[in-house]
């Protein structure tokens, strides 16, 4: 069996493959600012949209109940009556907000990740067994890092929250005088400017955490030159990835070809089922050939050739011996030299003459 690579072997950037490998065992960029910022905002939201309504839904069962307490029967069928009466109108009174703050959460992940359904997390790992390993998640780079960012969000946090509610002293000495009928609005509205106060803070701390966590999770799956090879060797077994490689080098020349045909010398053609484009300079050893296809591809290049006026000459004969026996970019085999020469030496007095 091979053994795991040191961290210090990977070097290499990873590949998409070892990504979506990564997030199929569920091994994603998270972070569990994100979500919490969505609950706090949930939350907020809902203080915000449903207090007065849950608020005034309590206190007309809490009167009704005050009201009428004389008139509940004392014996167990009357009390749990009122005890599922007053349990229900709990719960539809948080039914609301309850839901705020789940879809808060709900949206924080969906926001980091596409949903994604895995048991691989829920594997048991018994590496995590050993005391070593406990030891270093404990006091590890990773353990450090979090500790410092609790300790921060707790500093920063606090200090915001304590700078707005010191600003609201003189109103908070108030606050013990007053009505039960001004109270709560008067709380409610304290506790929104808190929670907008440290929404907004929270915020740019839940994005640097974003932040970190995606440049901690692309580490984490940082490759060594090993794996990378073994990934290439595993690739190029494939038959469907050696086919696509293929189409991709067939495209790249094919493009190549069609760029070169505009300053050829020559194209030689079938006339129309072969096309080989020649390029002859002066001082080169031997005509190169820059282009060459069959069918569809030498009407292109036949095409291409006379847009740009390039001479086209017609010798199927050293067409389709040119086109068995030259590769693109190499210099014609000896024995065509005889034939090409006489080819090129007409285009070049016809060249001549039209000057």
């Amino acid at each position: 069996m091979a053994e795991a690579p040191e961290k210090d072997d990977q070097t290499e950037e990873p590949t998409e493959r070892k990504l979506e490998e990564a997030i199929k065992r569920g091994d994603v960029a998270k972070s569990a600012e994100i979500n919490t910022l969505f609950v706090l905002g949930g939350f907020t939201l809902a203080l915000l949209t449903t207090s007065r309504h849950v608020g005034a839904s309590l206190v007309l069962d809490l009167r009704g109940f005050l009201t009428n307490a004389h008139l509940v029967p004392i014996d167990a069928a009357g009390l749990s009556a009122v005890g599922g009466r007053a349990l229900w109108a709990g719960v539809a009174a948080v039914a609301l907000p309850i839901a705020f703050i789940v879809f808060g959460g709900l949206a924080g992940g969906s926001i980091q990740h596409r949903p994604l359904w895995t048991l691989q997390p829920l594997k048991p790992q018994f590496g995590r067994l050993s005391p070593m390993a406990g030891m270093k998640r404990l006091f590890g780079r990773e353990a450090f890092a979090q500790f410092i960012k609790g300790l921060l969000k707790i500093i920063i946090v606090g200090a915001v929250a304590a700078t707005l509610l010191w600003n609201e002293r003189d109103r908070l000495d108030g606050l013990a005088r007053l009505d039960p009928v001004a109270l709560m609005p008067a709380t409610l509205a304290l506790s929104i400017k808190l929670l907008a106060g440290v929404l907004a803070i929270y915020a740019v701390l839940a994005l640097g955490d974003a932040v970190y966590q995606r440049i901690s999770w692309r580490k984490r799956q940082m490759m060594s030159k090993r794996e990378l090879k073994e990934e290439f060797k595993e690739q190029e077994g494939s038959p469907e990835i050696k086919a696509r490689l293929r189409q991709i080098r067939a495209a790249r020349v094919k493009k190549r070809m069609m760029k070169a045909v505009p300053d050829a010398t020559v194209v030689i053609t079938n006339p129309t089922h072969y096309a080989v484009a020649l390029k002859y300079e002066k001082g080169m050893a031997a005509p190169v050939c820059v282009a060459k296809g069959l069918d569809s591809l030498a009407l292109r290049i036949r095409a291409v050739a006379t847009q740009h006026g390039v001479a086209v000459v017609e010798n199927p004969p050293l067409a389709r011996a040119l086109h068995a026996t030259v590769d693109v970019d190499d210099e014609i085999p000896v024995e065509h030299y005889k034939a090409v020469a006489e080819v090129i030496g007409y285009v070049l007095r016809l060249r001549r003459r039209a000057s």
